[in-house]
Formats: structure tokens, C-alpha cells, sequence
């Protein structure tokens, strides 16, 4: 039967794609602010909303964030991918990633900063913290959202697809790409699917 198939089995790894792309703040004890990279992340809950993080117990963030108990997690787009990918491969042992990225801090009334400019912010409150083996998993209330006013309609809907955001994708950035459809336009009415669809095309993402 294996013989037959069209696939190469590999060994067991987490060879899941794409993966959300997003940069993550958090403040020490003595107020310095840091920023690391994060792809293993993702809504976990809705009410209440809550966010999965799941970080190495080597990297500099995940202390500072057991400690503090807070983080702000901010879906990146195509005009930070230089700074994502430079906040995932220093350390914020040795180096200042907001000097060294250009990025600001944004004071939203938490404990952590959030990052000016980004599509979208998530702030969150650590509610739990499992150990799994080479990661924990670490499990955060979402108690603050700021969405960046362009992004944002007239009636306070939401349009992510115009921010430009990037996934991960087994090593690789990409930015995410033409709307090939909505929730629910398998079963919407054709004259329903196709204004919609019309409308993201217009946009210039379909």
C-alpha cells in the first residue's frame, strides 16, 4: 500500500505551515523593555479570549515574562519583516532591540510596552504556565486590544487583509496573499459571495 502512495514519510517533527509571525514585548523588573520573535502562537479561547505562547525556557523573554506576568503580542506585517527577523536571532542578554530596530514603544496602560505602528496589539496577562519538554507553554488572558486606525472602517470594522501581515512558513517569510474567500462563502448566496469577493478584489487583494 505505502509503495503506491505519492508521499515521502519523514520523521516526527512540527512541520506544520504557515504559522502566525508576531513580535513580543515585555518589561523587566528594573523597566527595560524587550522584544523577541514568536511563531508558535495562536488563539486558544474565546471567552475569555487568550492567546498560546509557547517559548524556551533559554530565551531571555520567557523569565521576564513568568516574572512580570505580562506580554503584548503584535501580528507583524511586510514593512517590519527586517526587525522580526533580527528580534528572533539576538538576544536581549547582549543587545537593545529597540535601539538596534528602530522600533518604539507605545504606552497602552500595561506593565509591557507595546510596539508603535504594528497592524495590531494584543496585551495579555499570564493566566498559566506547562511545562512540555523543550518548550513551555505559556497561556495569556487578551486584556487589551488596539487595532491601527487605517485598518479600521468608518464602522468600526476590521480589515486585516489590508495590513500587509506575513506568516512562517517552514524558515521562510511570506507575505500573506490574494482573499480567495470568507467564513461562511461556501454556503453564502452567489449574489452575497460575489459583492464581497468583489469588494476584497477592488482593495487590490483578490
Amino acid at each position: 500500500m505505502l509503495k503506491d502512495m505519492k508521499y515521502q514519510e519523514i520523521p516526527p517533527t512540527t512541520l506544520l505551515a504557515p504559522l502566525p509571525c508576531a513580535l513580543v514585548t515585555s518589561r523587566d523588573s528594573d523597566g527595560k523593555p524587550n522584544i523577541f520573535t514568536a511563531a508558535w502562537t495562536g488563539i486558544v479561547n474565546t471567552k475569555p479570549p487568550m492567546v498560546s505562547l509557547s517559548v524556551k525556557p533559554s530565551r531571555f523573554s520567557y523569565h521576564i515574562i513568568r516574572e512580570s506576568g505580562f506580554f503584548c503580542l503584535h501580528p507583524a506585517d511586510k514593512a517590519h519583516v527586517r526587525a522580526l527577523d533580527y528580534c528572533g536571532v539576538v538576544s536581549g542578554r547582549e543587545h537593545d532591540k529597540f535601539k538596534e530596530t528602530g522600533l518604539k514603544e507605545m504606552d497602552i496602560g500595561m506593565p509591557c510596552p507595546a510596539l508603535d505602528g504594528l497592524p495590531v496589539c494584543l496585551g495579555c496577562e499570564v493566566r498559566s504556565v506547562t511545562a512540555l519538554g523543550s518548550h513551555d507553554l505559556i497561556l495569556g488572558e487578551i486584556i487589551k486590544v488596539f487595532v491601527r486606525q487605517d485598518l479600521m472602517d468608518d464602522k468600526g470594522g476590521i480589515h486585516l487583509e489590508k495590513g500587509g501581515l506575513v506568516s512562517y512558513s517552514h524558515g521562510l517569510y511570506q507575505e500573506l496573499g490574494a482573499v480567495l474567500g470568507f467564513f461562511g462563502f461556501s454556503v453564502a448566496r452567489e449574489e452575497t459571495r460575489k459583492r464581497r469577493m468583489r469588494a476584497f478584489s477592488t482593495a487590490g487583494n483578490g
